[in-house]
């Protein structure tokens, strides 16, 4: 089998977009702290348009109506009750009235990189920061694929020593609203339609998978981003996929490794010692049983620590102990301040590549993308992610570079 390298050539629409660090003043005002447990009461979007028919039946309006709200949501992208212009002004107010908002969140900050890639961060209800990240694809024939790489959480608990999020600290769950304006902010910036979504961003998927099968839901059904487009990421929460399972979606699991065995996963993924890897295999192939879907393994090279060829011929026997059809996704290490780790040389992700493939294991080594922007998988270090924002420190951060990414 022939080694697979991917590569990401810089596509027209971002070249608009070259800026490195744009500042986007916020107009909302201050919030009270208790806000983070309300955040999800109330949003439009998120709700399916039998869900909005029924609002506006409840709210004592004509069924179409619940249509028309879908289409403002999903097609025209509304981001405020008031933008529903051709609604009828007594049912905006009525909505108001009840408490019902949009749910999308101002941009607080973009980056851009080289390669076209944009980070952006959202500034969030209880004013916590989300990153999320365009990645733009155009391929020989001029057609462009557009990738948004979404947060399920504000940090992340599980602390995986090499990421950047994870050495950030924990703070919350997202809201499913706060998981598909993600999407529709991309759509915003590039322009462009969003053809593929991965939930690679900040947090741990598994650990909140009733928000993210719920926005799987509305980025499928509503936005029409077709399930085979999504792939759902996850380190390896014990009991979590054999329920994702159950649901029998068509996208994409792909499970993160990082090592062939037991002692040297739980030096890496310190969650690891909760969930042996003998385990963890076992429910990859029973969700494969269940699904017919393919499990994708991510596996980031760390030089000199997992990234030998004896490494790899071992990672070959246990993905061959578990069945056939595996498929390695080798990430180089990005380079993050404080980390003892090291991206290695393109020699040794080579020689490993050559190693898996060799042995009947399809590899593939993904093209990092917005390095310089801080913007590559496991860059998305962010010094407000255990606390909210300040305000009165906004000036003073617009001048600092906020690790983003995917």
């Amino acid at each position: 089998m022939a080694l697979l390298l991917h590569q990401f050539p810089s596509i027209p629409l971002a070249r608009t977009l070259r800026s490195r660090s744009l500042s986007i003043p916020s107009s909302s005002a201050p919030r009270s702290l208790s806000i983070a447990a309300h955040v999800a009461e109330k949003k439009l979007l998120g709700m399916s348009e039998g869900e909005l028919q029924q609002l506006a039946v409840d709210l004592g309006q004509e069924r179409y109506r619940g249509k028309q709200l879908h289409q403002l949501l999903y097609k025209r992208k509304a981001k405020d009750i008031d933008d529903f212009t051709y609604m009828p002004q007594s049912f905006r107010k009525e909505l108001q009235e009840a408490g019902w908002s949009v749910g999308r969140s101002p941009v607080h900050r973009m980056v851009t990189a080289a390669d076209g890639t944009i980070k952006l961060l959202l500034k969030l209800e209880d004013n916590r920061l989300v990153e999320t990240v365009g990645i733009p694809v155009e391929d020989e024939k001029g057609s462009v694929r557009l990738t948004a790489c979404v947060s399920s959480q504000v940090g992340c608990p599980l602390r995986c020593s090499f990421c950047a999020t994870g050495k950030g600290g924990y703070s919350r769950n997202l809201q499913r609203h706060e998981i598909v304006e993600q999407v529709l902010a991309i759509e915003d910036l590039f322009k462009h339609r969003v053809t593929n979504v991965v939930f690679m961003g900040m947090g741990e998927p598994m650990l909140n998978m009733k928000s993210v099968l719920e926005a799987h839901r509305c980025l499928n059904q509503d936005i029409k981003i077709g399930q085979r487009m999504i792939t759902i990421s996850t380190v390896g929460v014990p009991n979590t996929i054999k329920k994702l399972a159950s649901h029998k979606l068509q996208s994409t699991l792909a499970v993160s490794l990082h090592a062939p065995n037991q002692r040297l996963r739980e030096t890496i993924v310190p969650s690891a010692k909760s969930y042996p890897l003998d385990a963890l295999m076992k429910d990859c192939r029973d969700y494969f049983l269940e699904t017919s879907r393919r499990v994708s393994f991510e596996y980031t090279l760390l030089a000199g620590v997992n990234d030998s060829v004896e490494h790899a011929i071992e990672l070959a026997e246990l993905l061959h102990g578990w069945g056939r059809g595996h498929h390695v996704n080798l990430i180089p290490f990005n380079p993050i301040e404080g980390s003892e780790y090291r991206r290695p040389y393109k020699k040794a992700m080579l020689a490993f590549a050559a190693a898996l493939e060799s042995r009947k294991i399809t590899a593939s080594i993904r093209q990092t993308r917005g390095l310089d922007a801080s913007a590559a998988c496991g860059q998305l270090r962010n010094e407000f992610q255990k606390k909210p924002l300040l305000l009165d420190l906004e000036s003073q951060q617009s001048e600092e570079l906020v690790s983003v990414a995917c």
